[in-house]
């Protein structure tokens, strides 16, 4: 009884989290701070939002690429998670939509450099201060996240999700097609 109260709470703690996802760019769901989000050689690996980046060296190479995925030619991390858009973004806005709980299914995808090495991607690379003072990276203007339900490179769970996340294409436009109906 007490593993499916646990189950049960998790699940609605979760929905919870992907409701706030889908609020318009001015409200928040939370005043908390935001989680650590993972840096551009790590995916998350937890949706706990008490998890810290892992601390593995980064990979060689570019910390953005481009992958072959289910939605087609899609841009990943340098160990091939994949990145998203967040529709509620304002494009050079320089700052992120993606506040409080959403930040827990949705960690930011940042770097430690002001031009972040790519291989593959044509759109515009820079990057914005997140509220804790990181760069998380943005293409054409518009800031890159992770979906914390992507366990492994290739995956593309966050594909669609509230009709308000997708994937990003290597000339940094949204991949509308293939909605995962969430």
């Amino acid at each position: 009884m007490r593993n499916r109260l646990s189950v049960g709470l998790g699940a609605v703690v979760f929905a919870v989290a992907l409701a706030g996802c889908a609020g318009s760019p001015g409200t928040s769901t939370s005043s908390s701070a935001a989680p650590t989000a993972a840096t551009s050689s790590t995916a998350p690996t937890s949706m706990s939002p008490s998890t810290d980046a892992m601390s593995s060296p980064a990979a060689a190479g570019a910390e953005m690429k481009v992958a072959s995925s289910s939605a087609g030619q899609i841009v990943v991390d340098s160990k091939g998670m994949s990145l998203y858009f967040f529709t509620k973004d304002v494009k050079d806005s320089g700052t992120s939509a993606c506040t409080g709980a959403c930040l827990t299914a949705w960690p930011v995808f940042t770097t430690t450099s002001d031009k972040p090495t790519v291989d593959g991607v044509s759109g515009t690379v820079g990057t914005i201060a997140t509220p804790d003072g990181k760069k998380q990276v943005t293409l054409n203007g518009m800031p890159l996240y992770y979906y914390a339900k992507d366990k492994a490179p290739g995956d593309v769970n966050g594909q669609g999700v509230m009709n308000v996340w997708y994937l990003v294409s290597p000339s940094g436009e949204m991949i509308k097609g293939a909605a995962a109906g969430y």
